[in-house]
């Protein structure tokens, strides 16, 4: 059975760092595409970061880009979110999710974690 498990979350003020780690179970994540979502209030879920299982190129949302660094670790089966500088608009509930093709096209990821809050204060 595949399953995510999403950690690390917690509140920090802005310019704080957060890592987020995501435990894969069911699979392998080097044989997954494996993405960060996150939803704040009363806006939709966005795709913050993703990593493609056929390269492990990572795609980051432009928002985040040279703040987030998204990685792997295969021994452990985990995937890790480093949030740097983090600012009051990253506060979300943060997600991880796989597909075993990509999580970037539609109807979107198979597997999802469960969210992992994340509050910024100013």
């Amino acid at each position: 059975e595949v399953q995510l498990q999403a950690s690390g979350g917690g509140s920090v003020q802005a310019g704080g760092s957060l890592r987020l780690s995501c435990a894969a179970s069911g699979f392998t994540v080097d044989g997954y595409s494996i993405g960060w979502f996150r939803q704040a209030p009363g806006k939709e879920r966005e795709g913050v970061s993703a990593i493609s299982k056929n390269d492990g190129s990572i795609y980051y949302q432009e928002s985040v880009e040279g703040r987030f660094t998204m990685s792997r670790d295969t021994a452990k089966n985990t995937v890790y979110l480093q949030m740097n500088n983090l600012k009051p608009e990253d506060t979300a509930v943060y997600y991880c999710a796989a597909d075993p093709i990509s999580v970037r096209i539609a109807p979107g990821p198979d597997y999802w974690g469960q969210g992992t809050q994340v509050t910024v204060s100013s």
